[in-house]
C-alpha cells in the first residue's frame, strides 16, 4: 500500500478513536486514600464544594441599582447628537475619540487635515453618526459636527474680525479653496501673501491663519485672506517703528522698489520713499540712473505721516548743496561749459556744475527775432559753450545766453543798412500792419503797408507777398536804438503818381468801374490804372438809385493829392453839374429880357429847383 493510500486510511479510522477517547458523564467516583494522587497542583486542589458553599446570591434590585450606577457614568447618545469628545489615540488613518459612552468613537483622520497640530488631550466637536456600526463600533463625525454650525461661526469670526486656522484643499481658477469649519471657502491668489505669487502648488495641503473678508449669503459664499493677517501685523510693526522716528535721522536701508518717480527703502519692516527730486542735487531722468533693487542706501528722514504710515526720505540732503561748492570766482559775463539736460518749449536747462543748473532762454539762443523752437539749436546731452547772463547766488538763479558768443549784428547797424541802399531778404512773418523781412540773422525790418504798392488798396501784405519769398527792398529809415529797420517795396518803382498828376486834374470828367461797394463808399478804378474812392451820397445815379458793384459810369473828380495817394470822385456831379449850368443860362436870358418872365418860365425854372432841392436833401441824408 502506497504512503497517500496510507495516510487516507488512518484519516478515516481517527473519528472513531476520537469518539472513544470522549469522556462519558458519570456520576463523580468517591476515590479512596488509595486511589488519590500523592501530589496535586492548579484547579484541583481548589476546594469547590466550600467555595459554593459561602457565595451569596444577589437579588434583582440589587443587579437593577448596579445598572443605573453604570448608566449614570457611562452617558448614552441618539444618532446627530453633537458633544465634546476628547482625543485619546491618533494613528496613521484614524482619531480615536473618547465621549463618554459605552465605547470609543473611530473617526477618519481626514477630517482633521485642517488641524495638524492635533494631539490626545485635545477637546473636539463630533456628531453621532451611528451608535454601533456592524461590529459594534460607535461611529462619530467631526466634519458633521462642524457643519453643523459653521456659518454661525464664519458670521461671528467674520464681525469680531477673528483669525480661524483652514486648511488649503486645492487649488482652483483665480486662487485656493480652503476649509474654514467645515465650508469651501475661496482664497483668491491676491489674498495668499502680500508678494505676488507665482507658485500656488506649494499651498496645497498647508494649514494657515486666515480672516474672512466677505460673506455672501445668497450665494453661501466665503472669501478669506492670509495676507490681510499680514498686512495688520506689517501695520502693528510700522507704528511701532514710526513712534521711534524723527525728523532729520540718518539711517540706511535697502532698496525695494524703483519706480519713475522715485525709489522704496526698507527701513527693517517699513517702507519709505526718496522722491526722484530728493535722489541728487542734479537733474536725471530716472531713479535707476543711481540706485537698483538690493543697494544700501544711507537716508534721511525729511517727514513722516504717523497716521498715513508714511515717511519722506532724502539722499542729497546727506551731500552739501551744490551752489554751497561753486566756483565763488564765477561772475556774469564769464564765458563757461555746460551739458544740455532738459529741453523746454520756452528753452533749455544747462549744468555747469554738479547739481547747479542754468535757463538758457529761447531768445538768448540767437540774435534772431523770430522765436523757434530750442530744439533747433541744442539736444539733450550736448556740450555747449554759455556765458553767464544772471547769476544771483543768494537765490540760486542763473540765466545763460548763447548768442552772446558771437558778434551782435546790430552794431554798426548804420554802416551795413543805410537809408536808401537796396537789400535782398526773405519774407519771415505777417502782421496786419506789415510784413518782417530778415535781411541777415538777427536783423530784421518791417515794410509797412502803405509802402507795399503805389496805386493798389492792399488790405494785408498776403495779398502781395508769401512767407517765404525773396524780395529786394530799400532801406526808408534806421533805428539803432530801437533795433528797427524800415523797409520799402514800392520805392524800387517809378512813382506813378507823378504822371497821375499831369492826367488827372479837379473837375474833370473820367470813366471808371465801381470795383467794390462798402458802408462808407466804394473804390472806383479809373482808366483801368488808379482806384479812387467814390462817398456813398455821390454814388447816386440820374433816376435816384445808386451804382453797384461791376458798374461803369461817368465820375466827376473833385479832389486830387499827390502826396497822401489820394482822388475822391463823384457819379451824381456829372449830371448834376450839367443841371446847374442850364438854371444859370435860363436865369441870364431872364435877366436880359425886359419883358416879365412868361408862365413857362416860371415852371421851367420851378422844375429845375425842385430837382436841385431833391439832390440836396439825399445829399444831406447820406
Amino acid at each position: 500500500m502506497s504512503e497517500e493510500a496510507k495516510n487516507q486510511e488512518e484519516q478515516k479510522v481517527q473519528p472513531e478513536e476520537q469518539q472513544e477517547q470522549q469522556p462519558v458523564e458519570e456520576q463523580p467516583e468517591v476515590k479512596t486514600e488509595e486511589q488519590k494522587p500523592a501530589e496535586s497542583n492548579g484547579d484541583e486542589d481548589f476546594d469547590w464544594e466550600a467555595y459554593e458553599q459561602q457565595m451569596e446570591t444577589i437579588d434583582d434590585e440589587k443587579l437593577k441599582e448596579f445598572e443605573e450606577i453604570i448608566e449614570k457614568q457611562i452617558k448614552v447618545y441618539e444618532e446627530n447628537d453633537v458633544i465634546e469628545g476628547t482625543v485619546k489615540a491618533i494613528t496613521e488613518k484614524d482619531v480615536i475619540v473618547d465621549i463618554n459612552s459605552k465605547s470609543e468613537g473611530v473617526i477618519p483622520r481626514n477630517e482633521f487635515r485642517y488641524n495638524p497640530d492635533l494631539k490626545p488631550g485635545d477637546k473636539v466637536e463630533v456628531m453621532v453618526v451611528k451608535k454601533e456600526d456592524k461590529n459594534g463600533q460607535l461611529v462619530l463625525s467631526h466634519r458633521k459636527a462642524r457643519l453643523l454650525n459653521a456659518w454661525e461661526k464664519v458670521n461671528e469670526v467674520h464681525d469680531k474680525g477673528e483669525i480661524i486656522k483652514g486648511y488649503i484643499k486645492s487649488r482652483t481658477k483665480g486662487g485656493m479653496i480652503v476649509d474654514v469649519f467645515g465650508i469651501e471657502s475661496f482664497l483668491p491668489g491676491s489674498q495668499i501673501d502680500v508678494k505676488p505669487i507665482t507658485d500656488y502648488d506649494q499651498y496645497v495641503g498647508k494649514t494657515m491663519d486666515f480672516k474672512v473678508v466677505k460673506i455672501n449669503p445668497e450665494f453661501k459664499n466665503v472669501v478669506v485672506s492670509h495676507k490681510a493677517i499680514i498686512e495688520e501685523e506689517i501695520e502693528k510693526q510700522k507704528r511701532e517703528i514710526i513712534k521711534q522716528l524723527e525728523k532729520g535721522q540718518v539711517l540706511e536701508g535697502t532698496v525695494k522698489n524703483v519706480t519713475s518717480y522715485g525709489v522704496f527703502v526698507d527701513l527693517g519692516g517699513i517702507d519709505g520713499l526718496i522722491h526722484i527730486t530728493d535722489l541728487t542735487w542734479g537733474r536725471i531722468n530716472h531713479p535707476s540712473e543711481l540706485v537698483n533693487v538690493g543697494d544700501k542706501v544711507k537716508v534721511v528722514i525729511l517727514d513722516f505721516d504717523e497716521e498715513k504710515s508714511r515717511i519722506q526720505l532724502g539722499m542729497k540732503q546727506l551731500q552739501p548743496h551744490p551752489w554751497e561748492t561753486l566756483d565763488p570766482n564765477l561772475k556774469e559775463g564769464d564765458k563757461v561749459k555746460g551739458k544740455v539736460t532738459v529741453i523746454a518749449d520756452y528753452g533749455a536747462f544747462v549744468e555747469i556744475a554738479p547739481g547747479v543748473e542754468g535757463l538758457l532762454h529761447v531768445s538768448e539762443m540767437s540774435w534772431s527775432t523770430h522765436l523757434r523752437s530750442a530744439q533747433d539749436f541744442v539736444n539733450v546731452g550736448d556740450e555747449i559753450d554759455v556765458v553767464i547772463l544772471e547769476l544771483d547766488r543768494e537765490n540760486r538763479k542763473l540765466s545763460l545766453g548763447m548768442k552772446q558768443l558771437t558778434e551782435d549784428p546790430w552794431k554798426n547797424i548804420e554802416e551795413k543798412y543805410p537809408v536808401g541802399s537796396k537789400h535782398k531778404g526773405v519774407v519771415r512773418n505777417f502782421t496786419n500792419f506789415g510784413a518782417f523781412v530778415e535781411l541777415e540773422e538777427g536783423v530784421d525790418g518791417l515794410i509797412y503797408i502803405k509802402d507795399l504798392s503805389w496805386d493798389k488798396h492792399i488790405k494785408h501784405p498776403s495779398e502781395v507777398l508769401n512767407i517765404g519769398d525773396e524780395v529786394e527792398v530799400v532801406v526808408l529809415e534806421v533805428d539803432p536804438e530801437g533795433r528797427k529797420i524800415s523797409l520799402g517795396l514800392k520805392q524800387l518803382q517809378e512813382n506813378p503818381w507823378d504822371k497821375y498828376a499831369e492826367k488827372y486834374k479837379e473837375g474833370m470828367i473820367v470813366e471808371g468801374e465801381v470795383k467794390e461797394v462798402t458802408g462808407k463808399g466804394a473804390t472806383v478804378l479809373i482808366d483801368g490804372e488808379v482806384e479812387a474812392f467814390a462817398p456813398g451820397r455821390l454814388l447816386i445815379k440820374e433816376d435816384g438809385t445808386k451804382l453797384k458793384k461791376g458798374e461803369k459810369a461817368k465820375f466827376y473828380i473833385k479832389e486830387f493829392d499827390k502826396e497822401f495817394q489820394k482822388i475822391v470822385v463823384s457819379h451824381t456831379h456829372t449830371f448834376r453839374e450839367e443841371e446847374e449850368k442850364t438854371v444859370k443860362d435860363s436865369l441870364k436870358k431872364i435877366n436880359k429880357q425886359t419883358k416879365k418872365p412868361t408862365l413857362g418860365d416860371l415852371d421851367e425854372l420851378a422844375e429845375l429847383k425842385k430837382r436841385m432841392e431833391s439832390g440836396n436833401t439825399e445829399e444831406k441824408s447820406e
